[in-house]
């Protein structure tokens, strides 16, 4: 099964590639919020490498939030299109168990919280339970990120945070007491890789925004204003 996965929820772009032949890739094509620009330019590029075409993909996966909302759409819009054109199968993953299925991978063990920045001085954020399996401990929500660490220090919970949310308000997490910073900031295309061969494919991949969009909350300001 060859397996495409698309990443565009941060200022970063990524994708993965799973061959049938089990070999499993991943590379991040930009890192400046150029989602539009760069994504197709680099799956055609990564197929042709690999002398696939689009025709050869089994699945594709996709990141469907939260996360920056543009980024979101650029995303989903052209997997939902691929999946639609060549019919194959579609699988939606969210940012936050993306983060926890890479930092799981990477041996994380206990309380881990992920946290996508999501701008205007907020941050997407879930908790989850690494052990033999990826548990999920709470649903998603937005907050922050010195309610979210004030929220970890009173519990008194040893707790790994992992994201780019941590990485952009690195000072407020760093002050829980027994935290551990994981340097992960990039949901992990390989995890949504290998999520995609457990889940079930389903026939559209609904968003997973939390709030409403910058440009319309700036128009709902305006307008109070």
């Amino acid at each position: 099964m060859n397996i495409l996965a698309i990443e565009t929820a941060t200022t970063a772009c990524a994708i993965g590639l799973r061959t049938s032949a089990g070999f499993e890739m991943g590379w991040i094509v930009d890192d400046d919020r150029h989602h539009t620009e760069a994504l197709t330019v680099a799956i055609d590029r990564v197929l042709r490498e690999w002398s696939l075409t689009p025709r050869d993909l089994s699945r594709i996966v996709v990141d469907r939030g939260p996360g920056l909302f543009t980024g979101l759409r650029v995303g989903l819009a052209t997997a939902i299109g691929l999946s639609d054109a060549l019919g194959c199968d579609l699988v939606g993953v969210t940012s936050l168990e993306l983060l926890a299925h890479g930092a799981h991978e990477e041996g994380v063990r206990g309380r881990l919280v992920a946290a996508v920045d999501g701008r205007r001085g907020e941050v997407f954020v879930q908790s989850f339970l690494l052990g033999e399996t990826v548990d999920v401990g709470d649903e998603p929500v937005v907050a922050r990120p010195g309610e979210v660490a004030r929220r970890w220090a009173q519990s008194g919970e040893p707790v790994t945070f992992t994201g780019d949310g941590v990485v952009r308000y690195r000072d407020d997490f760093a002050a829980v007491p027994h935290a551990t910073l994981d340097s992960q900031s990039l949901p992990s295309v390989t995890a949504a890789l290998r999520l995609a061969t457990q889940r079930e494919a389903v026939a559209f991949v609904e968003p997973l925004y939390l709030r409403e969009a910058d440009a319309v909350a700036n128009f709902s300001t305006r307008e109070r204003s």
